[in-house]
């Protein structure tokens, strides 16, 4: 199964498996929709959108897991975004990792495309 990535802030995605309901970031809220990046477009994404911040998690999810709640629909220069249209159960996730700042910009783990 394609994975599909979600970067969050630590704090918000705590809360979320606190409540046990991830209902997105303030952008989604505002979109209508949860922000997901492929593995070839989650680097773009954290330098366009999260430049400069720490305490970020990566969050790897299974994309065959939301059925027909993810598009797949253009976004910046016509490339296709995952999109979901539903809340997740954080436990959801497939796996978890910190998205540490580095000098270069962010440190992804080395198993992401």
């Amino acid at each position: 199964m394609p994975l599909v990535y979600k970067i969050c802030p630590e704090a918000l995605w705590r809360e979320a498996e606190a409540a046990g309901l991830f209902r997105g970031a303030p952008v989604d809220l505002a979109d209508g929709f949860i922000h997901f990046s492929t593995g070839s477009q989650v680097r773009e994404t954290a330098a366009r959108h999260f430049a400069g911040q720490d305490d970020l998690l990566l969050i790897a999810f299974d994309d065959a897991r939301f059925g027909e709640a993810l598009r797949y629909e253009p976004s910046r220069g016509g490339a296709l975004f995952p999109h979901l249209y539903a809340t997740l159960d954080p436990r959801q996730a497939r796996w978890i990792a910190p998205l540490s700042l580095g000098e270069a910009g962010h440190v992804f783990p080395e198993d992401v495309a």
